[in-house]
């Protein structure tokens, strides 16, 4: 009797974030020994600042547990917020399914879910497979209400430089209904509507319009809201945010500062509403007023 149970696992995961830079901070202590930690020193301490190359930061893992014959493929939620995941057969024999491949299951916020089990369909064969995986930040089912988004800066020099449809950068679907608001690097960005963190990126550093290099090199905040939907708050100022994922935000409360990182001509708040629709993240259209009253946003009277 011959039995083989072969792997190849491509993992394909939508919405995860590349290589992100990181700072380290050397310390040395009035005793003359020497500390190193990733977080920021209080001020007065003197620290020699690393930057260090970190890993790739996912939204989601998946893992395979059991014997050869039987495996349970679980998956991980590696953020402080719902992801819907996609599980397939990229090529198949002698294996099966229970539910069948290809599925899609929403798993919730920190947690683990067992999506799967994959099983030898004869003894006597050798079995052979490999797997597609993909995940998304947010519920597919979210269903938009109609909030009117509070302007997410705290000051009076801010303008729209670029609304719906923006020919520059806001042509693909998940920045179609952004807007970019411009104002002075190190002006506070305020939430613009209660929710939870789902994730912060705050170690990015520099700007410039090579957009292989720089697109998804942006500090970001994206906060969840009650109805599902997501905000992105992005291009701030490295390690200007002042929220973990998993905390709580209220509307007018501060996430961090404007900056000028990533895929960007200068210091701004690209700020976007997003939903899942099915496995694909994209920006939706929204209302915003300020402290004088509805504000018009470019290219709203054309969607």
């Amino acid at each position: 009797m011959q039995r083989a149970l072969l792997l190849l696992l491509p993992v394909l995961l939508l919405g995860s974030a590349p290589a992100w830079a990181k700072k380290v901070y050397k310390i040395v202590d009035p005793n003359g020994i020497v500390h190193y930690t990733d977080r920021k020193p209080e001020a007065g301490v003197e620290a020699q600042v690393i930057s260090v190359r970190a890993e790739r930061q996912q939204i989601a893992n998946l893992r395979l547990d059991g014997a050869e014959r039987e495996r349970r493929a679980v998956v991980s939620n590696r953020i402080a917020g719902p992801i819907e995941v996609r599980l397939g057969f990229v090529t198949h024999e002698n294996i099966g399914a229970e539910p069948p491949l290809p599925l899609r299951v929403v798993v919730p916020a920190d947690s683990e879910r067992s999506v799967a089990t994959l099983r030898v369909l004869d003894d006597g064969k050798v079995a052979n497979y490999s797997l597609e995986f993909g995940a998304v930040p947010g519920d597919p089912a979210a269903q938009p209400d109609d909030t009117v988004y509070l302007l997410p800066l705290d000051t009076s020099a801010w303008r729209i430089d670029q609304g719906y449809g923006g020919r520059f950068s806001h042509t693909d679907p998940q920045s179609r209904y952004a807007i970019d608001l411009a104002a002075d690097e190190g002006t506070p960005v305020l939430a613009a509507r209660d929710g939870v963190v789902m994730q912060v990126e705050d170690d990015f550093e520099g700007a410039g319009l090579d957009l292989e290099k720089f697109a998804s090199r942006a500090n970001h905040v994206r906060v969840l809201h009650a109805d599902g939907t997501m905000a992105v708050y992005a291009h701030l100022q490295p390690e200007s945010v002042t929220l973990s994922p998993g905390q709580r935000v209220r509307a007018g409360q501060r996430i961090g500062a404007s900056g000028n990182t990533g895929f960007s001509t200068g210091p701004h708040l690209h700020f976007a509403l997003q939903r899942n629709r099915g496995l694909e993240l994209v920006s939706i259209p929204f209302k915003m007023r300020g402290p004088g009253g509805p504000i018009p946003i470019p290219g709203q009277d054309e969607r």
